[in-house]
């Protein structure tokens, strides 16, 4: 998705100041399917180069802040296309009722118009579009598209094999189940079957609409004559003519667009797109019941996390999809501007992943060093989570130093630091720590990202790459729970992450963990200003004594943890005690 700088007129007269953007919005299997869209319709990565006589939907999307009703209407004008070019402007076939792409942009943005392009000859276009209102001026935005042909990994290989890790991404590439679907399952390898509906991911612009004449796959099939074969065998790959080796497989240009501007030009980089949004995944990736990565995806915090520590470059390391990338390779985040956690973020998709042998290309599995020194070397495919979900303090030298204010206390995530037991306020104590640091497959993965059956209520809805261990039905008060990780040490007679183990907080009835927890919680909070009322939020200041900040840090250490035990029980009780201990409880 691509955003071109918005001009106001009219602006004496604005009432509420417009932020206009055109977006080249992408298009996916599960929106075609969810909104009901024409039979045939395209999917789209949402890129600004586009194959010939592919679809560009063109979004023009508003603030919220402007009332529906006083947008009049979008004029859209082609002011510039290659010579011979008959590619005009048409009306889009997306319905009204689908919302903007990015989850993220949903609350801020609507849709103000619609309208689709189908570039015919390589070029550049560029497409102007008026948003009109009845009482807050006017909106003009310039978009470039650039019409395209697909030139597959021969061409890309000239320039992008070799030298610094910038450039080098066909060799780790090479290496990656991408780069190998088509292949191996056409060989057989691991299928039994390989319709060629697959293949509209598995390779190059294929696209079966008369009017693509993009270079994809399936035009060059068409042109030798090749047909999929009826058995899947070794053979099959070995000999696929070289043309249609060339555009098979996951590759640059699926994620990148068609190239052959891009290549024609020696590497113009404005003639291919970098993406840093959801659209080159999601085209194949939120494709219901079988493709969901990308569907969980969107029901994830992740997908919204807040934008408020945009332009803070100590922020944007974890907050932004920029930062964090800047973060893992060891520069400087350079990029303040907000984008979600998103596939990239967390996936390196050219296999240039530290360690290189990381699973999932999972873009760092790195030694995890938490704000006290402790070294987490043993968090497997969870160790790419803790890089973020920790205090970010040492709470030993904080708790015990730090005046009281309203900022006080343990970054909001402190998962990690409550897993591996470490960097609570101890009062010097030597608090005990569960084994689940230990016993759960690659740590929080192991339980955050539990894999759910299509038949499962909890499906897209918890587990996978929705990142929640439960989720509570419409119309329900009562959460389902995916207690099956817990179910492999604890017994299958879990039903429930608040299942009862001990008396923790003396009241003479064992409850489940959780309420124990909580318990504890609130007698802790009876205890900080104002001394006997039980509370859910604490209100700091700098009148609290370093004793009350020692213990309040404790109960925002385990409050913010958001577990309520369930992470670490020894560590989480043992914490909350001694600090009641400390301010003369019992």
């Amino acid at each position: 998705m691509l955003v071109l700088a918005t001009s106001v007129a009219n602006a004496q007269t604005t009432q509420i100041p417009l932020q206009a953007k055109l977006v080249l919005r992408p298009l996916t299997p599960g929106e075609i399917s969810t909104y009901k869209l024409p039979a045939g319709t395209e999917t789209s990565p949402g890129m600004m180069n586009i194959g010939l006589g592919q679809p560009a939907y063109m979004e023009i999307e508003m603030n919220s802040a402007v009332p529906a009703a006083d947008i009049s209407g979008v004029t859209w004008t082609l002011t510039m296309k290659p010579g011979g070019s008959t590619a005009a402007i048409t009306d889009s076939p997306l319905v009204p009722g689908m919302p903007v792409f990015e989850p993220s942009d949903q609350p801020l943005f609507q849709v103000a118009g619609r309208a689709l392009l189908r570039p015919d000859l390589e070029g550049v276009y560029e497409v102007t579009a008026v948003v009109t209102t009845t009482s807050n001026g006017t909106a003009t935005i310039t978009q470039s598209v650039f019409g395209a042909k697909y030139v597959g990994i021969s061409a890309c290989s000239k320039c992008h094999s070799g030298g610094p890790d910038m450039l080098n991404k066909v060799s780790t590439w090479s290496q990656t189940a991408h780069a190998n679907i088509f292949k191996n399952n056409i060989s057989g390898v691991g299928e039994t079957t390989y319709p060629a509906t697959c293949y509209s991911c598995h390779t190059v612009g294929y696209d079966l609409n008369t009017k693509a004449q993009n270079g994809g796959f399936d035009k060059v099939a068409a042109q030798l004559g090749w047909t999929p074969p009826a058995t899947l065998s070794p053979a099959n790959w070995d000999n696929l003519p070289d043309a249609l080796k060339n555009v098979a497989n996951i590759q640059c240009e699926n994620c990148h667009g068609p190239g052959s501007l891009h290549a024609g030009s020696g590497g113009t980089p404005f003639a291919v797109t970098v993406p840093d949004t959801t659209g080159a995944c999601q085209q194949c990736h939120d494709a219901p019941t079988h493709h969901v990565k990308g569907t969980e995806w969107k029901s994830s915090m992740h997908a919204v996390t807040t934008s408020v520590p945009a332009g803070n470059a100590a922020c944007v390391g974890c907050h932004t999809e920029n930062g964090f990338i800047a973060r893992t390779r060891g520069t400087t985040a350079l990029d303040l501007t907000y984008n979600p956690i998103n596939c990239q973020t967390c996936h390196e998709p050219h296999g240039q992943t530290t360690p290189s042998t990381a699973a999932h290309l999972v873009r760092t599995m790195e030694t995890v060093k938490l704000a006290d020194g402790t070294l987490v070397a043993d968090g497997g495919t969870g160790a790419l989570c803790m890089q973020c979900h920790q205090s970010r303090q040492n709470a030993q030298t904080y708790a015990a130093s730090t005046a009281g204010s309203a900022h006080f206390g343990p970054h909001d995530g402190p998962q990690a630091d409550m897993l591996e037991g470490a960097n609570g306020f101890t009062y010097g104590k030597n608090i005990p720590s569960s084994a689940h640091q230990y016993m759960v497959p690659n740590t929080c993965v192991g339980c955050h990202m539990q894999a759910t059956a299509t038949t499962d209520p909890a499906f897209l809805k918890a587990g996978g790459h929705t990142f929640k261990p439960s989720f509570t039905p419409a119309g329900s008060t009562t959460p389902v729970e995916l207690v099956a990780a817990c179910q492999t040490c604890h017994g299958s007679d879990i039903a429930t992450f608040n299942f009862p183990l001990f008396d923790y907080d003396g009241d003479g009835t064992i409850d489940g963990v959780q309420t124990e927890v909580q318990h504890l919680l609130d007698q802790l909070s009876t205890m900080l200003p104002p001394v006997g009322q039980p509370k859910t939020a604490l209100n700091i200041d700098a009148t609290w004594t370093q004793p009350q900040l020692e213990a309040a840090y404790n109960w925002l250490f385990v409050t913010n943890d958001g577990s309520k035990g369930v992470h670490n029980t020894a560590y989480a009780v043992g914490l909350l005690k001694t600090s009641i201990k400390d301010l003369g409880g019992k």
